[in-house]
């Protein structure tokens, strides 16, 4: 092994100077002090912005959500709120066309049970007046009560007002020669009115009881005599 230490004798060293440190240049280290000043201050900048951006962007992703959940629950109680009302506002109208269509129809029935007494009060006065000017307006009463009986039947008893008997009694017996008729006058039956009974049959021919069948068949109860 070649040992490479050794000293190095005076007479082989021509010359040497001595070194020095020098002084420092301040001028670049303030440079490099500012450089990296500014270069934490750019980057506490940016990482501030980034920061802020961040921020940002969450708060807005967090105020689109919520207004999308606040539209959306504001949808579905304007939707809730349509429903009940608008069913209510069905439910009220259907009641009010419904009491509109009863009122219209107990309406029409007052005035048709109106006119229909109208009509009956017409009717009474057209008969009366024809019974005033027409003695001979019981006749056809008369035959279609005789017309009534029984085939067998050969005497009949006919019930008149004195005043109906005196006009009536001559031509009723000549239209019903064939039959046995007794003419019997009774004041208690009204003018216009008969009775006729025949083998134990009455027929009801008073004018009363025609007027009440009359009307019964229009579904009404109106007497002849109303008091007038």
């Amino acid at each position: 092994m070649r040992d490479n230490t050794r000293f190095i004798p005076g007479e082989e060293i021509d010359a040497f100077a001595q070194w020095n440190f020098g002084a420092v240049d301040t001028a670049s280290l303030r440079l490099a002090a500012e450089s990296q000043a500014r270069q934490l201050v750019e980057d506490k900048q940016r990482d501030e912005a980034l920061r802020q951006a961040d921020h940002a962007q969450g708060f807005a992703e967090g105020f689109a959500q919520g207004q999308a959940r606040a539209t959306l629950e504001g949808e579905h109680k304007i939707d809730a709120y349509t429903r009940t009302h608008g069913q209510a506002v069905s439910d009220r109208f259907s009641q009010l066309m419904q009491d509109a269509q009863a009122q219209l129809a107990q309406s029409q029935q007052v005035m048709a049970q109106g006119v229909l007494e109208l009509a009956c009060e017409l009717a009474r006065q057209v008969v009366r007046h024809e019974l005033s000017v027409n003695p001979n307006v019981l006749q056809p009463v008369i035959r279609e009560a005789l017309g009534m009986l029984a085939a067998d039947s050969k005497h009949a008893l006919v019930r008149l007002n004195p005043l109906d008997a005196e006009v009536m009694q001559d031509a009723v017996q000549t239209e019903f020669a064939a039959l046995n008729l007794s003419f019997v006058s009774d004041a208690t039956i009204k003018p216009g009115g008969c009775l006729i009974a025949s083998a134990g049959t009455v027929i009801d021919g008073s004018l009363d009881t025609r007027w009440r069948r009359a009307v019964a068949s229009l579904g009404m109860q109106l007497p002849w005599d109303d008091g007038a």
